[in-house]
């Protein structure tokens, strides 16, 4: 009977209903755990910063084209990297059944997707400001713009990385399945965002496609600061799109949060 009413409890918690107490808590929390796992920290720090330095070796005899892609792979690394992680922490607390403990609690399930996302939040500050500041001061990415434009933008993409992990993760029922989203969710966008061919030389349908796709303003967004001196309309366009999705998968993502996998 205890167990019933405390899963009632927690279901007539209204999604929308944020708590900034409830939502540190729930950061902190995650911040502790991570800070025990050092090789999720490393996954998340170091492995951009490795990619960037890597890639900027195997071009090593044409610069230029390191140029021309290293700023759109600043901004998909951390993506991508955030994406895994996110999503498999979160399946990790739903199939250890502490999502089922907190959920029991006078705890929303937006105050936990909120402390989710300012966690992993605070580690993609960290990644993208090591991986920007290391091409652009260390490898010698060209940027004709601000690199704090290119910051941000990675930023955002490491954000909207995270909250598509949220978001999948309610539909893995172990840790292979969420890494199994990833060709579903991260692969065709990479396909399609302009970094092998710009999207006005695709198929007229993969245009289309490619349109309605978050990682591809992130890439533009990354290629306006690349090639314009000054903040520029479309790069702002681009930077809300890509802002506008992580928090529109992110509120998402709380309205699909499972306490338990099934």
């Amino acid at each position: 009977m205890t167990t019933q009413t405390a899963t009632t409890t927690a279901d007539t918690i209204p999604v929308g209903a944020l708590s900034l107490s409830r939502t540190t808590a729930t950061a902190a929390r995650v911040l502790r755990q991570l800070r025990h796992d050092p090789r999720t920290i490393a996954l998340l720090i170091l492995i951009p910063c490795l990619m960037l330095v890597l890639l900027r070796y195997v071009f090593d005899g044409s610069p230029h084209t390191f140029d021309n892609i290293g700023a759109s792979l600043l901004g998909i690394f951390p993506l991508i990297t955030m994406f895994l992680v996110t999503s498999i922490a979160t399946l990790r607390e739903r199939t250890s059944g502490t999502l089922e403990r907190l959920l029991a609690m006078p705890l929303g399930k937006a105050d936990l997707i909120a402390g989710y996302a300012l966690a992993f939040g605070i580690l993609a500050i960290i990644q993208s400001a090591l991986a920007t500041g290391l091409a652009v001061w260390l490898l010698g990415l060209d940027v004709t713009g601000s690199p704090w434009l290119l910051l941000l933008v990675a930023l955002l993409d490491a954000l909207l990385g995270t909250a598509l992990g949220l978001f999948v993760s309610a539909f893995a029922a172990s840790e292979f399945q969420a890494v199994q989203f990833m060709p579903a969710v991260i692969f065709p966008q990479l396909l399609l965002c302009g970094l092998f061919t710009p999207r006005s030389e695709m198929h007229p349908a993969l245009e289309a496609i490619s349109d309605v796709l978050p990682m591809s303003y992130a890439v533009d967004g990354m290629n306006e600061v690349l090639h314009h001196t000054d903040m520029t309309a479309t790069f702002v366009r681009d930077v809300l799109i890509v802002a506008g999705c992580a928090l529109l998968v992110l509120a998402l993502g709380a309205a699909t949060l499972r306490r338990r996998t099934a």
